[in-house]
Parts: C-alpha cells; sequence; structure tokens
C-alpha cells in the first residue's frame, strides 16, 4: 500500500460514481458526515493504493485521476467519528464498495473483520481490523454501446403477459444452451431461451433481482448461498455471477446485449427491484458501504444504533431522505436510459412509500416517480405490503402504478381446493378486481394477477401438498408461510397412483386456464408451464441447486401441459375479451346489445344476491359479450370479438350446467374442457344448443364460444 496522497485534480461533484473518458477517471461520493475520504485503487496482485479526496461540494467528496482505465477495480475508506448509540459509524478499516459502482467484482467472504465492530455486551467497540481483503471491489466502466435499432416493443399493459423468471434458474440447465452461457444473461440472450419465451405466447420478463447482491451470513455458515438475490449492495451494476463475460466491467455489456436480443424478439424487460432495505442488514451486520459511509442518513435509526425494520431484513433504507431517494431515481434512470429495461417491480413497495411511520400515498417516493419524465412512462409494478404495522396496501396505490394482486392468488386458490366461501369474490377477481382499482381511477390492468410466485409453491406443487417441506433450509421447517391454500389431491408429495396424477394435472389445467382467462394481467412463474416442483419447498431462496432450477427434461405430460399454456396464451392473443382496458358496467355497450358481462349459476339464470352469498355455491359461470369490447384499432374504430363463457366448476362431483339462452347465445361452441387432455386442432367441434345442459366433470372448467 502506497502512503496517503491527494488527487491531482479536484474534478467534479457531479455526477456521482465513477466516470470515465480518454484521459482518466472523475470520482464523486457523497459522505454528508465525514471528516475524510480515501479513494482505494487496487492492481491485479490486490495491492492497494489509497489516495486522499481534498475537495468537497455539497458534501460531495471529489477529485480526477489521470491514467484510470475501465476495468480498474476500486472502494473508499471513509473518516468519521464512531458512536454508534448516536447512529455514528465510521472505520476507515473497513473498504466500502461504491453507491453507484456500474460493476463489482470479487466475492463478499465472512469474516468477523467486516462486521466493523467487536461485541461486549452493550458495548459496540469499533473494529480495526482491515475488511479489504473479504469484501467485493467497485469497478471503473466506461461502457459505449451502439443502440441502433433497438426498438423497445412498449406493449400496451392490457396486452401484457409477465413470466417470473431467474436468470441462472432458467438457463442452467436448459439442453439448447451452450453450457458456458447457462445461467447468465448470454444464456437468457441465447435464441434457445427466447424461442421458448416466444413460442409460449409471453410479452414481458420479470427478472427477479439483478442488482449485485451477497449472501447473509447465517446462509453461509449452513454451507448455502441467497439464490433469489433480495440482499441488494449495488443498485447500478448487474450481478456479476451472471455474466459469462467475466466481472471486470463486462457484464455491462452482455447484459446490455441481452436487453437488445429480448426487445427483437418482441419482448420488454422487466426488472425486480429491492430499494426497501439493503445487504448490510440489522446492526450487527457486514459493513459494505451505506453504513459506513452515512449510517444515519442512509438508514432508518429508531434509537440511533438500532434499526427501524419495515421489511424483516434488518434494516430500511431511508427514502425519505433527499441523497437516498436521490440514490434510487439516480438507479432507475441508469436501468431505463442506459441498460434499456422497461419497467420495475419494487420488493416490499410500502417500505419505500412511508412517510415517517405510515404508508402515504403522497410520499416523496410516490411522488417524485409521479412527475418523472421518464420513469413515468415505464411500468410500475408495486408490491403493496411491507412487515410494518400497516404495511398492507394492495389496492391503495396511486395511478400509473399497477400492484401485485395477492387477493386474487388466494381466491382462486380457495375456489379450486374446495374452500367455502362463495363466489362473490371469485367474480370480482375474475373481472379485474373493481373494487380494489376502479374508485381511484385506474383500469383493470392495475390488477397483476397470480396464482404463484417465486415465493410459495410452485403451480406443480401447489397441487401435490397441503404442507410445506423446507428442511433443506436448515431452519426445521419453520421458514416460510404456513398460509398456502394448497391441496394435495389426496396424496402428499409423489405418487404414482394414476387417479391422483390425473387430478392433479386436471387442477393444474384449471388454475392456468383461470388465471390467463381473467381480465387484468396475468403472471406465470417460470417452468409452471411445464410442471415444475420444488419437492414442496415453498421458501427456496437459498437453494441454489435442482429444488429451484428449472427442469427442461421431456416429458408426455410436460409436452401436453406446454402445449395447453400456449393454447391458452394464444387464445388471449386473438381475442380482446379477455383483455378488457376498461371495468365492466354490467349493462350493454349499445341499445339492444347484451350485457358486456353476465354471472350465472348452474340452472342458467343469472345470479341473485342470495347466490352471490352462498358460501355452498361451487360452480360460476361469466359470460364476456365481444360486442362491447372497449377496444380500439389502430384508426380508433371500435373492436367486436366473440363473445364467451367460462364455466368453472369447483365441485368433486359430475354436475350440469344449463346455457343461457337468447340474447346470450343461439348456440355454443367447446373451445376447451380442463378435463381432457389437448384436443388435436382436427377435431370437430362440439356444439350446444342455447339453454342445452353441459356436462361438467367434478372440479373442472370449460370454455364455450357463443355464436350467433
Amino acid at each position: 500500500m502506497s502512503t496517503a496522497r491527494e488527487l491531482p485534480w479536484p474534478g467534479d461533484w457531479w455526477p456521482l460514481g465513477a466516470t470515465g473518458d480518454d484521459s482518466g477517471t472523475n470520482f464523486a461520493l457523497w459522505a454528508q458526515g465525514a471528516e475524510a475520504v480515501e479513494l482505494c485503487l487496487f492492481d491485479e496482485a490486490g495491492r492497494e493504493t489509497r489516495v486522499s479526496m481534498g475537495d468537497v461540494t455539497h458534501h460531495v467528496w471529489h477529485g480526477y485521476l489521470p491514467g484510470v482505465a475501465a476495468g480498474t477495480r476500486y472502494g473508499y475508506r471513509v473518516h468519521g467519528p464512531w458512536d454508534p448509540w448516536r447512529g455514528a459509524r465510521w472505520n476507515p478499516a473497513k473498504l466500502l464498495l461504491d453507491p453507484y459502482a456500474r460493476a463489482v467484482t470479487g466475492d463478499y467472504v465472512l469474516h468477523d473483520a467486516v462486521f466493523g465492530h467487536l461485541h461486549g455486551g452493550d458495548d459496540v467497540t469499533r473494529d480495526e481490523r482491515d475488511s479489504a481483503p473479504y469484501v467485493p471491489k467497485a469497478v471503473v466502466v466506461h461502457d459505449t454501446f451502439d443502440w441502433s435499432g433497438d426498438r423497445r416493443p412498449r406493449t400496451p399493459w392490457a396486452d401484457t403477459v409477465i413470466y417470473e423468471l431467474h436468470v441462472r434458474g432458467f438457463t442452467l440447465r436448459h439442453p439448447g444452451i451452450p453450457e458456458p452461457l447457462r445461467g447468465t444473461f448470454a444464456g437468457l440472450a441465447h435464441p434457445a431461451a427466447i424461442d421458448h419465451l416466444r413460442d409460449l405466447g409471453v410479452t414481458a420478463v420479470e427478472l427477479m433481482p439483478v442488482h449485485h447482491f451477497i449472501s447473509e451470513e447465517h446462509l453461509l455458515h449452513r454451507g448455502l448461498s441467497n439464490y433469489w438475490g433480495y440482499n441488494s449492495v449495488a443498485y447500478f451494476a448487474p450481478h456479476a455471477a451472471y455474466a459469462a463475460s467475466g466481472s471486470h466491467g463486462h457484464q455491462v455489456r452482455e447484459f446490455k446485449q441481452m436487453v437488445r436480443a429480448l426487445h427483437n424478439a418482441g419482448l420488454e424487460v422487466i426488472l425486480d427491484v429491492v430499494y426497501n432495505h439493503t445487504a448490510e442488514a440489522d446492526e450487527y451486520g457486514p459493513t459494505l458501504n451505506f453504513r459506513g459511509i452515512d449510517n444515519a442518513a442512509y438508514f432508518r435509526l429508531r434509537d440511533g444504533r438500532r434499526y427501524a425494520d419495515y421489511t424483516g431484513c434488518g434494516n430500511t433504507l431511508n427514502a425519505l431522505q433527499p441523497h437516498v431517494l436521490q440514490l434510487i431515481t439516480d438507479s432507475l434512470r441508469y436501468w431505463v436510459s442506459e441498460m434499456g429495461v422497461d419497467g420495475f417491480r419494487f420488493d416490499l413497495a410500502s417500505a419505500l412509500a412511508r412517510s415517517l411511520h405510515d404508508v402515504d400515498e403522497l410520499s416523496a417516493f410516490l411522488s417524485v416517480i409521479q412527475q418523472d419524465p421518464a420513469l413515468s412512462r415505464v411500468k410500475l409494478i408495486a408490491e403493496p405490503w411491507d412487515v410494518g404495522e400497516g404495511g398492507y396496501q394492495v389496492g391503495e396505490f396511486p395511478p400509473l402504478w399497477t400492484e401485485w394482486n395477492d387477493k386474487y392468488r388466494d381466491t382462486v386458490r380457495d375456489f379450486w381446493r374446495g374452500a367455502t366461501n362463495g363466489v362473490n369474490d371469485l367474480a370480482y377477481r375474475l373481472s379485474g378486481s373493481s373494487d380494489l382499482y376502479a374508485n381511484d381511477g385506474r383500469r383493470p390492468y392495475a390488477s397483476i394477477n397470480f396464482v404463484t410466485a417465486h415465493d410459495g409453491f410452485t403451480l406443480g406443487d401447489l397441487v401435490s401438498y397441503n404442507g410445506k417441506h423446507n428442511e433443506a433450509n436448515g431452519e426445521d421447517n419453520r421458514d416460510g408461510s404456513d398460509d398456502n391454500r394448497s391441496w394435495n389431491c389426496g396424496v402428499e408429495g409423489e405418487t404414482g397412483e394414476t387417479s391422483v396424477l390425473a387430478l392433479r394435472n386436471r387442477q393444474t389445467r384449471n388454475f392456468l386456464t383461470t388465471l390467463l382467462l381473467s381480465v387484468g394481467v396475468p403472471m406465470l412463474l417460470a417452468g409452471d408451464e411445464m410442471g415444475r416442483t420444488q419437492g414442496g419447498n415453498n421458501n427456496a431462496y437459498c437453494q441454489d441447486n435442482e429444488i429451484s432450477w428449472v427442469d427442461w427434461s421431456p416429458g408426455a405430460d410436460r409436452r401436453r401441459l406446454l402445449e395447453f399454456t400456449r393454447n391458452l396464451l394464444d387464445l388471449r392473443r386473438r381475442h380482446p375479451a379477455f383483455r378488457q382496458r376498461l371495468f365492466f358496467e354490467g349493462r350493454p355497450a349499445r341499445p339492444g346489445g347484451r350485457k358486456d358481462v353476465g354471472w350465472f349459476g348452474p340452472d342458467g339464470s343469472e345470479l341473485s344476491h342470495r347466490h352471490w352469498f352462498d358460501p355452498g355455491l361451487r360452480t360460476l359461470g361469466m359470460f364476456l359479450g365481444g360486442d362491447a369490447v372497449r377496444h380500439r384499432g389502430e384508426h380508433g374504430e371500435p373492436i367486436v370479438d366473440d363473445s364467451f363463457l367460462l364455466v368453472l366448476h369447483a365441485g368433486h362431483e359430475t354436475t350440469e350446467f344449463q346455457l343461457p339462452g337468447r340474447p346470450w347465445g343461439e348456440t355454443y361452441e367447446l373451445v376447451l374442457d380442463t378435463a381432457a387432455d389437448n384436443a388435436p386442432p382436427d377435431r370437430p367441434a362440439v356444439c350446444y344448443a342455447g339453454s342445452a345442459p353441459v356436462r361438467l366433470a367434478g372440479r373442472s372448467a370449460v370454455l364455450l364460444r357463443a355464436l350467433p
């Protein structure tokens, strides 16, 4: 290590981070309460050179260093007082990542020196051991990328179908992807991966966290790792382990190439982002960057030393602080403008929208997003809850925002497992959840409908397990939700019983039919279209192995389910009746026409008030009037579609459903029946006269087209 010296040129306080040109690099770090800042440069052998940053403007320490080229590794040491009881945790022995680092290299190695303090009862003594050998380093990136020819798909919300995937888990076992590219951004950009997505019929991929993240201490002690990635440490840097091209800045270009390839296939890229907390955890967690730069500014503190925890992860990022809010919005704009992404899903979004303690629709975070000319134009998805008091906010986010609708998930799961909840809530969920979104100017596509997601059972496990089986996580099966609303169809887990397997396959088709034909934006979990299982693990966040990876092995049942899902998505794409842009009104769109929506019981009559609140009702028909579809064509002309009757029957016994006659339909053509495997395209259509009965197998769904 060389002796400290000052940067030769003062440079500029903006932009923050490391910004290069042909001659060198400008470094700028916001550290409001610091007494001194050292820029630390590392050569290929790991030798460190410290350079004092002597210029400060608006609490930004800055300087320009000639000769520093792309690929240079660096970090900071920030000097200041040590008083944990007042939130001051400056410790120059700890090497800190630049919060604006565009790339990160090196692993986080579990070592006491990283934690920055020594424990002794209530005493917290500063640890003077050097953490540099055990922490990742920032990388200087001078990347110019030619985006010419790239066209963002800009798929309208009503036409969007989201596919939630894990970059590593989706690509790691795909036989069509070359082995060196598996598990990487380049693997997701490979034609074999893109062909699957395009042939399936989805319009957007929602990538589980790709901001650079590390694994928690308790996982490393157990020989596990954080697989999901909800433990961010660098909000501008693509996760280095997902780069086939290396981690010295190459990951930036590889990510951009992936985005361009997906765009060329007509697929939007949505990032799952974790701005609610950081990887530094609670007051006993590691010191990696934010804590050592300005602990009291970056985090919400309760009493100086302890953190306010609305996330269940030990800390909550302080989005009320102007420079922290700037960090978040600068990061978002960077991923849109420089990295080409099309939208974001905000993990535990309620934590970001808290003003003081309560979730506030007028919070600084939501207000800034609302007025931003770039961010207000991309897709915005809230996970509308956190773990704090009052954090559950489904239906409460403002216009521009869509929401993960867990009420949809719970209602649909309850219906198909046979819970005695009736059909009142189900009708709301099938028709776009107007009870949640209609009163504040939002549209049906504010509801992101899902039955499964990364957190919880896969669809295959939802129909195969009554309880969670998380023993592999090493927490004695205490982790993960106990409220799964699942049904194993009579046998827990794997079985060879033909009747049980047939029922599970039918239930899987029921869930997919319900999800993909509901009004709103459907979200599929990667692998559900092929019956993926996690062996009953409903919290596989630490399972970077076959438990979590998508299984691409062939099989007759898997092929049939994949084809069934493709057919459903093609049906949705071709018929705007399933992609309503406005809420139903329950009346004809034009004089003499049919209602835009009708709700029917098994006897063929429209549901009365008594039926809506009958807890024993297990059968519901939803008629979608195609002549009332409120879509417009390219030149503003109204779009008229076919009319459909979707019938869902959750009872275990075979029953008959009386088809509604005039004015609803003279004749009905059977489009699909989940009690049967896929019919080949050349199979003759089955037709029923209006007012005739249709026989429904136990636990099945049918879709019929109403013919004039």
